[in-house]
């Protein structure tokens, strides 16, 4: 199951989300997503986890991390991105 995390502190890492979420259950894998240009993240992230009822449960359980309230949901899939045809 693929969980978004969004309201993160700028503060809180993946080791965080991993430890938090591994309470649940076993933790597949971990992102914080990051601005390319300042590597800074940008408030929010994913975690994977290997069973469906612990990533449910996950999804009752978290409501904070590093102190902070966060929103957790189940990800939704990525859509695909028109290609405009333009190269720059």
């Amino acid at each position: 199951m693929n969980i978004y995390v969004g309201n993160l502190s700028f503060e809180a890492t993946e080791s965080d989300l991993e430890n938090t979420f591994g309470e649940y259950g076993d933790v597949k894998s971990v992102s914080i997503i990051k601005d390319r240009e300042t590597g800074r993240s940008r408030g929010f992230g994913f975690v994977e986890m290997n069973d469906q009822s612990e990533g449910k449960a996950a999804l009752g359980g978290v409501s904070e991390i590093v102190g902070r309230s966060v929103t957790v949901s189940e990800a939704r899939p990525r859509e695909e991105r028109a290609d405009s045809g333009r190269r720059w």
